[in-house]
């Protein structure tokens, strides 16, 4: 861990040692704090620039509040990297998202205080809403706050809870972290005396006293209603939160813990839904992430005195980058191409695409469904959407993929990246559900390419349709295959035999194509690259399947309702038996830790895979070395 010494962080085991310290303390455990988190993700590599700027806000919080007891729900979950260290997990900062560590997201069976999951964003203040009511259902006292920020206020979620919370009977505070500074005005020393102010038991007290007697005036009553919004309005951006319901406070500067403190402490003892605005930078303290947030969103492991360092040697090429590729080239090649993402430009490999066909690039920030819906209605005035969406987050938007999409079968393409598993991030991101969600939808077809030039081919395959297509690929290189310039698709819905074996045959849906070639040296097995989930090749299955003496499929996705469920399927509607055994992912959440290690412990790997067919079909292996 740093080799900087940190004297009085090296005291704080839990939020009940921080609330020990006296106000000159806490500037210097923020300081600790903050040198500690840089040094820690600079060795094991996570998200630095949102947490970099949560460090007071943190601080402030577990003072103010009673924590556990007190509930806080972080969103998106990537900004507790501080909310852990000073929760009692320093220690096991250096096994942040590895296999068997520490989670980069809020996990409730690492901590109490992690209160609730929130890897996935704008999910916050349905949760503490519904902590709150709990609390005063149960007759107990405690504060329920969420923290939204890093975007995830731009998703509907959110304010279909603020909506609801609103007109909720219950104590809520609500806390944006706007640390993108899009809606804030500057802050300031007169900023910080309104906040107080606002926050104060003298103005809500003053404020419910004018209330009651201007009741009785209605014109008047709504006259002062009026000033009171526009005079705050001419400050601050009030009047929206307001509107929902809420006393909005704010905004403050989110890095001075003489300003959050007081305030917290002020608003801690109001009743109803509380708003308060605070503006934090990503980066801060930080000069180079301070530059550029994006590139230090989520770095792998640095040198923090000398930074990001651009790699001297290009690496493989990734399906990410493959995708970006094929998208440029498409766009040049047909101007009806549109290019759309939810908050996941770089992710998904767009930034070139931005920058060569900006009037044809949508980002719609983190709004899934709208996403898919805004696809939607593209097609139906003639264009082709490109919908770059990450698996996991496509779960977000299955409504708007079926009703909007799939049932007036319009031409809209998904290219779903983070197919499978993801590694460091979890369970929460991993792409373990596309294969089954998708397939049963009518109307849809999906591609699962095995490496980086079938992804090319299959995604002009796709774009070629006149009804939804998704072609799934996992994050990172793929076997190194070189991508052809072409823009030729293969055949829809067709497979093809990679190698030509005896007894056993083994189907094998996506990258799984070259760990099951490997597998099968050993074995003399019979190796088809399916391409397709759906259509299936069911012409080539059924071959196979007459030839053969058993078949296994392959695939990194979840077993129940998968590509291998699809076959079985399939042999039961032509009257064909025989063995099958099917490898994919169990029916379990996989959590984080290297990818390599997590697919051999799934068996996934040629290993695996080999070990799994001789324990399968012994019997068979046997007869085939007896015949030779």
């Amino acid at each position: 861990m740093p080799n900087t010494p940190h004297p009085l962080l090296e005291t704080i085991h839990s939020p009940e040692d921080l609330r020990k310290l006296s106000r000159p303390q806490l500037h210097t455990l923020a300081t600790e704090l903050r040198d500690y988190l840089l040094h820690s993700v600079a060795r094991t590599g996570g998200h630095l620039s949102s947490n970099l700027g949560t460090v007071e806000l943190t601080v402030a919080l577990h003072y103010v509040f009673n924590t556990p007891d007190d509930r806080l729900v972080w969103d998106v979950g990537h900004q507790t990297y501080p909310h852990k260290i000073l929760t009692g997990r320093r220690e096991r900062m250096a096994s942040l998202r590895q296999l068997g560590g520490l989670s980069g997201f809020p996990q409730r069976t690492e901590s109490e205080f992690d209160t609730f999951g929130t890897a996935h964003s704008s999910t916050s203040i349905s949760a503490a809403l519904g902590m709150a009511l709990a609390s005063k259902i149960k007759g107990e006292e405690r504060r329920a706050i969420a923290i939204i920020g890093d975007g995830a206020l731009t998703a509907g979620m959110a304010f279909e809870a603020l909506n609801n919370a609103g007109v909720a009977d219950c104590d809520l505070l609500v806390i944006l972290n706007d640390n993108d500074m899009s809606i804030s005005p500057p802050v300031g020393a007169l900023n910080r005396y309104l906040a107080q102010l606002l926050s104060g038991q003298f103005y809500a007290a003053a404020k419910n006293v004018g209330k009651t007697v201007l009741k009785g005036a209605p014109p008047l009553f709504e006259l002062a209603k009026r000033i009171e919004e526009t005079a705050k309005g001419m400050v601050v951006p009030a009047t929206l939160f307001e509107k929902f319901g809420f006393n909005y406070i704010g905004p403050i500067d989110g890095h001075d813990l003489d300003s959050l403190i007081p305030t917290l402490e002020n608003i801690r003892h109001l009743k109803g839904p509380q708003f308060l605005h605070v503006v934090t930078k990503k980066g801060q303290g930080y000069q180079l992430a301070e530059a550029d947030p994006v590139a230090y969103h989520g770095p792998g492991k640095f040198d923090p005195a000398i930074g990001l360092q651009k790699p001297q040697i290009a690496g493989a090429t990734t399906f990410t980058q493959v995708f970006g590729n094929w998208l440029c080239d498409m766009a040049a090649a047909d101007t009806r191409l549109v290019g759309i993402t939810p908050a996941m430009r770089e992710g998904s490999g767009m930034v070139e695409f931005e920058r060569s066909f900006p009037e044809r690039y949508f980002d719609v920030g983190i709004a899934e469904q709208h996403a898919v819906t805004f696809a939607a209605g593209l097609a139906t005035e003639g264009l082709k959407p490109v919908v770059a969406i990450y698996s996991t987050f496509l779960q977000r938007a299955y409504d708007q993929l079926i009703h909007d999409v799939a049932i007036q079968n319009l031409p809209v393409v998904f290219a779903l990246d983070r197919a499978g598993l993801v590694g460091a991030d979890g369970a929460t991101h991993a792409g373990a559900y596309d294969i089954p969600y998708l397939r049963c939808i009518p109307n849809m077809s999906l591609a699962c390419p095995a490496d980086e030039n079938e992804c090319r081919q299959l995604l002009s395959t796709a774009f070629a349709q006149n009804h939804p297509v998704a072609v799934r690929y996992p994050r990172g290189a793929g076997a190194g295959v070189a991508t052809s310039a072409s823009l030729d698709g293969l055949p829809l819905g067709k497979g093809e035999i990679r190698k030509q074996g005896k007894a056993i045959a083994i189907l094998a849906f996506g990258t799984m194509l070259y760990p099951a070639l490997k597998a099968a040296e050993a074995l003399g097995a019979t190796v088809v690259n399916m391409r397709w989930v759906k259509p299936l090749d069911v012409e080539l299955l059924t071959a196979v399947a007459r030839d053969h003496q058993a078949l296994v499929t392959v695939e990194e996705g979840a077993l129940m309702g998968g590509a291998g469920s699809a076959v079985l399927e399939a042999l039961q509607a032509a009257d064909l038996q025989l063995p099958v055994l099917q490898l994919g992912l169990p029916d379990v959440f996989i959590e984080h830790g290297d990818p390599v290690k997590l697919l051999a412990l799934q068996g996934l790997d040629a290993a695996g895979i080999e070990a799994s067919i001789r324990q399968r079909f012994v019997s068979l292996l046997q007869a085939d070395v007896q015949a030779a």
